[in-house]
């Protein structure tokens, strides 16, 4: 849990996130450890061999990558702070490891620190938005009531819905905790200085306003079908959207399907979310309640849209309903559909080239050089 290091001594990726584990007090660690001895049941399955080309196949990186980026230090309280201050950073930072998906990564992925945490990044075809302070891209124009509502339902009408990785910590994790728990976590966010990000005129989640689609593109073809390849995004819209989301795009009054005006996936400064939420769709379960937007992309059961379709409807919307200054081409739609954009770490060792390796070793040498230099001189 601190170091990744399993049971037959092996380096772990940091894809399992024990550079925010280690931070675990000794008392937690010891809590977890008793659950999954005592209340998980035993399954005699092999675990399968991870499969990742050269370089990324050498474990042994990681000792080096541990020496630079990992601090085996459980957390301590800060004195100038508040308990309930403290208890959210622990909760923020360790046991719930916001920054692993909401902190930009630095070129060898470990998290940035300092301004730059929790500031929003990439998460494969997804984007984890800022949970600084900033009023625009921010949570500074969030109330305390709106963020509790988000963490514990993954849901805010006119302001944001949960989907993929932030609808599975919802669902796992967040709506189990307990209320002075979920406000502590509150009470440490709303003190992190403002972060702001570049091309957000205004906040994610004001963009829009209730716009119907023309009645003449209603019924021109429907679902079930082959949808022409150059059918308008006004009409893919009527022919794939508005029966659940509203001609108008204000969703239903119970809120059960969300408005796309005044709605993060469609006002922040990617189009990240809202492309990836059609081409994959939105699961999380609440209370006994399950919330379900299906896919529209390959293997849909309702209707596959092509990657030319997907970037025509999401630019009706957000010219519709949401940024107007966001503009998504048919090439985007198709890298996320594959994954998202590589991390640059990835796309300079090149899979299976032995330049990349010695040029990847290379970088951690002068990096723990570097490091050990610094430590010398202080």
């Amino acid at each position: 849990m601190r170091h990744g290091i399993r049971g037959d001594a092996a380096h772990l990726y940091p894809a399992m996130p024990y550079a925010s584990y280690s931070g675990l007090t000794d008392e937690d660690i010891h809590a977890l450890y008793t659950y999954f001895m005592q209340s998980v049941a035993p399954v005699d399955t092999e675990n399968k061999t991870t499969a990742l080309s050269f370089p990324f196949n050498i474990l042994q990186m990681m000792m080096r990558w541990n020496l630079l980026f990992l601090k085996s230090v459980a957390y301590q309280n800060d004195a100038s702070q508040s308990a309930e201050w403290n208890r959210g950073k622990y909760l923020v930072d360790n046991l719930e490891h916001c920054g692993e998906c909401h902190s930009p990564r630095n070129m060898m992925m470990a998290q940035k620190q300092g301004a730059d945490a929790l500031s929003g990044a990439a998460l494969g075809s997804w984007y984890a938005p800022n949970l600084t302070a900033d009023k625009l891209s921010g949570l500074g124009s969030w109330s305390r009531d709106q963020l509790k509502q988000y963490l514990q339902t993954g849901d805010v009408p006119g302001k944001a819905q949960a989907a993929c990785p932030m609808a599975e910590a919802v669902t796992n994790s967040l709506q189990h905790l307990h209320d002075a728990d979920i406000e502590a976590i509150i009470t440490y966010l709303q003190s992190l200085p403002a972060h702001a990000q570049s091309h957000q005129a205004k906040a994610t989640g004001d963009f829009g306003q209730a716009s119907n689609v023309d009645t003449e593109v209603r019924g021109t073809a429907g679902l079930g079908i082959g949808l022409p390849q150059e059918m308008s995004g006004k009409a893919l819209y009527d022919s794939a959207c508005a029966s659940c989301h509203q001609p108008d795009g204000q969703g239903t009054p119970d809120h059960f399907y969300p408005s796309l005006s005044h709605n993060t996936a469609t006002g922040g400064n990617t189009p990240n979310n809202l492309v990836s939420a059609i081409l994959f769709g939105v699961q999380r379960e609440v209370k006994g309640k399950e919330v379900l937007m299906p896919s529209f992309g390959p293997d849909s059961q309702v209707q596959a849209l092509s990657d030319k379709q997907i970037a025509s409807l999401s630019n009706y919307i957000f010219q519709q309903y949401g940024n107007p200054d966001l503009q998504v081409t048919p090439e985007q739609v198709t890298a996320l559909r594959q994954g998202g954009e590589q991390p640059l770490l990835a796309r300079i060792a090149g899979p299976a080239t032995l330049g990349g390796a010695v040029l990847v070793a290379l970088i951690i040498v002068l990096l723990v050089i570097r490091r050990s230099r610094k430590k010398s001189r202080g």
